[in-house]
This record gives C-alpha cells, structure tokens and sequence, in this order.
C-alpha cells in the first residue's frame, strides 16, 4: 500500500481540530474526513467516524494494524507541517 496524494485542509476555528485531511492509495482509493487533533501529547489523527445510535463514535475506515496506522499518521502529520511552513512563507512574501 502506499498512499499517493495527500490534501490538507487547515481548519481555521479555534480548538483541538487543525485540519481536515484527505488520501489517496496506490492512486485508486480514496479516504476522506480525517482530522489532525492537537491532543495533549501532540498530534494525532483520528480516522473518519459516524455517532452511532448508542452516541458513541464509530469508524468508517480504518487501518487494522498499528504499523499501518503509524505509517498513514506519519505521512499526514508531515504534509500537515508542510502546509503550515508553506502559509507562513506565504505571509511573510
């Protein structure tokens, strides 16, 4: 698998969501909605979910090992960091 696009879409609110991310893998399948959390240890995704009858939040897609999760995390949160550096340049032109 490998993940062949990536776009980043900064959320501009105040809170814990920075973004809204969206891949593409092996340029065939696409997984939209997930979100760049800023949590208390840092960065993290989390993957696209739906509120379940019970209220609880449910996954949509999701990796089944952690080796895929930590791959997919590491790719966006780079392209993330990425973005951020490319708007500060922009402000500063």
């Amino acid at each position: 698998m490998k993940i062949t696009d990536v776009r980043v879409r900064k959320v501009t609110k105040e809170g814990k969501m920075k973004a809204v991310v969206s891949i593409t893998i092996d340029d065939e399948f696409v997984v939209h909605d997930i979100k760049v959390i800023d949590g208390e240890k840092g960065l993290f995704i989390a993957m696209p979910s739906r509120k379940a009858a019970d209220g609880e939040y449910r996954d949509i897609a999701h990796p089944i090992n952690s080796g895929t999760r930590e791959r997919i995390q590491e790719i966006i949160l780079e392209q993330y960091e990425k973005a951020l550096t490319e708007e500060i340049e922009e402000t500063e032109e």
